[in-house]
């Protein structure tokens, strides 16, 4: 049958992002967005700078966050991390759901496209609820603050990525280019 490999390379590549995420549970951070390509359009990519970056010191001065803000973007995160853990655990039952569903032989192709949309859904969730905090936390900050914040994230992502990913595909990173091999030997 054909279409039990296919279901499961399928299935694979969806259920891969869970592994990542569980992972990112681990700690004191909260889950944070799948990090694809941190460009500035990205609504959360300041929260790269990993976890409660409003209690970095430098941060604080450089931003001018007061402790009214501090105790607000705690909130925030608490409240948030509570709700993320909820829609961790909806998703985790979801694709729990779903692996027996794949073992069948022959699978219930109804059933699984079905289940499929249930785990998607949940991932969507999860992630609204995500991109919920980042927002929120956003919205604490004036918009001198966010664009500071914005502009450190960006200088600080380039910074550590380096030339390579700024979009120019003849920049080696500074880099010596390798010489080029030898022609073969004339026959």
């Amino acid at each position: 049958m054909r279409l039990r490999p296919a279901l499961s390379i399928a299935m694979a590549l969806i259920l891969s992002a869970p592994l990542a995420f569980s992972q990112q549970m681990e700690g004191n951070r909260p889950p944070e967005l799948p990090r694809r390509h941190m460009d500035d359009a990205r609504p959360g990519f300041f929260f790269a700078m990993h976890g409660m970056w409003w209690k970095n010191p430098d941060l604080v001065k450089s931003l001018n966050i007061t402790p009214d803000q501090q105790k607000r973007m705690d909130d925030i995160f608490q409240r948030s991390r509570l709700e993320l853990i909820d829609l961790k655990a909806a998703l985790e039952k979801q694709e729990i759901i779903l692996h027996p569903m794949l073992d069948e032989n022959p699978p219930d192709t109804n059933k699984v496209l079905a289940q499929i949309d249930r785990v998607a859904q949940a991932r969507a969730d999860l992630e609204k609820g995500n991109a919920r905090m980042l927002l929120g936390i956003r919205a604490v900050l004036t918009p001198d603050q966010w664009t500071k914040l914005h502009d450190l994230g960006r200088d600080g992502h380039h910074r550590m990525m380096g030339p390579r990913n700024r979009h120019d595909p003849d920049d080696n990173g500074g880099q010596e280019s390798a010489p080029a091999p030898p022609p073969p030997p004339a026959l």
